[in-house]
């Protein structure tokens, strides 16, 4: 049945953040390990519109009362994304990345990991940054923001907690996955943030606990020690934070294998050297996740390859690291929601 999960690679594909071919074929077996036949046939007949059951069910031409129990199934094994809307539980696709990848956190096998870790790099290079509007944007440590800056309510993570009534805080997928390949790093585990009809659906699913706001920022202060990258999701109201390391983080793993990734990624900021202050004690260079700083008779940032997260910053034991914003014109303003975000990405890839 090997053509029915091309249909659905197709399918998957035509979605905002797309699902390549491969020229081996990577991609079909990731879907048959994750989808029966009868699971890619009824994922055939879903976008990326909330609907009730009922419209699906005629769409496929199958009886609503035989179509639901699938329908819930497939949600519960994160293959579709439900949402309680309405006291109605309605469905819709659910995207690869992010989506039905990060969704198996309860269910990885290495053979699981093994053929997405081999398909990711591909679908960075073929669909992720090829286009402008990309799912996740990178913030700052906030306490690396002077008060001569202007900053808006979504560049700040705390910000963006204190806006959210339902969190649920989740495993990392990235360094659970690599951990089970002994691959794993000393980063804390337990610091995704999820928000809103997101942190239900985890909840639901058991992929996480929910936590309150003051737990969520001791969560956050957890992750900026470590100096993970804080990359929540790319709109004004995300429906996530991701706390992330360039050693098992597959975005910032692949966007550090490009000349520069300050190009394909949002961020409006830069660190900066006061090369004055600068004792070349090397601690920055071992900070920075995308290879950013050299080390010469003083540290130098590379601002094509400095994506403005700011854990440099915390780590230099001078201060001779500092945040800039970048000027005006080169200043990103997010999406409103997630809905503008995949329509953003939907016209980019031609599918609207």
């Amino acid at each position: 049945m090997t053509e029915l999960y091309k249909q659905l690679a197709d399918h998957l594909d035509k979605l905002p953040a797309g699902f390549p071919a491969t020229d081996s074929g990577v991609e079909l077996r990731i879907l048959e390990r994750l989808f029966s036949e009868e699971e890619a046939r009824i994922a055939l007949g879903l976008n990326m519109l909330p609907e009730p059951a009922a419209p699906i069910a005629q769409r496929l031409d199958v009886p609503e009362e035989k179509l639901v129990p699938f329908l819930d199934a497939m949600s519960k094994k994160g293959l579709i994304f439900r949402s309680g809307k309405g006291g109605t539980p309605h469905y819709m696709a659910s995207q690869f990345v992010v989506g039905i990848w990060e969704y198996q956190l309860n269910n990885l096998t290495k053979e699981l990991i093994e053929d997405v870790n081999e398909y990711l790099p591909q679908l960075m290079h073929k669909s992720w940054i090829n286009h402008e509007t990309k799912q996740l944007r990178v913030i700052p440590i906030s306490k690396e923001i002077t008060a001569e800056m202007t900053t808006m309510p979504y560049e700040t993570a705390e910000e963006i907690i204190r806006t959210q009534s339902k969190i649920v805080v989740s495993d990392c997928i990235c360094r659970k996955e690599h951990q089970m390949m002994g691959k794993g790093c000393d980063n804390p585990l337990e610091v995704c943030l999820s928000f809103g009809t997101g942190a239900f659906y985890y909840e639901e699913n058991g992929l996480g606990r929910t936590i309150d706001q003051e737990e969520a920022l001791k969560i956050l202060a957890i992750g900026q020690k470590a100096g993970l990258v804080l990359q929540p999701g790319n709109a004004k109201k995300p429906a996530n934070i991701c706390m992330c390391c360039g050693c098992c983080c597959q975005v910032l793993k692949n966007l550090k294998t490009l000349d520069s990734p300050a190009l394909v990624v949002h961020t409006n900021f830069f660190a900066r050297v006061d090369e004055a202050e600068c004792t070349g004690c090397e601690a920055c260079v071992e900070r920075c996740h995308m290879d950013a700083i050299t080390l010469g008779e003083t540290a130098r940032v590379d601002p094509k390859r400095c994506i403005g997260c700011g854990v440099c910053v915390t780590e230099c034991p001078t201060d001779a690291l500092r945040l800039e914003q970048k000027a005006a014109a080169d200043q990103y303003d997010p999406p409103a929601n997630l809905f503008e975000t995949y329509l953003n990405m939907a016209k980019e890839r031609g599918n609207i």
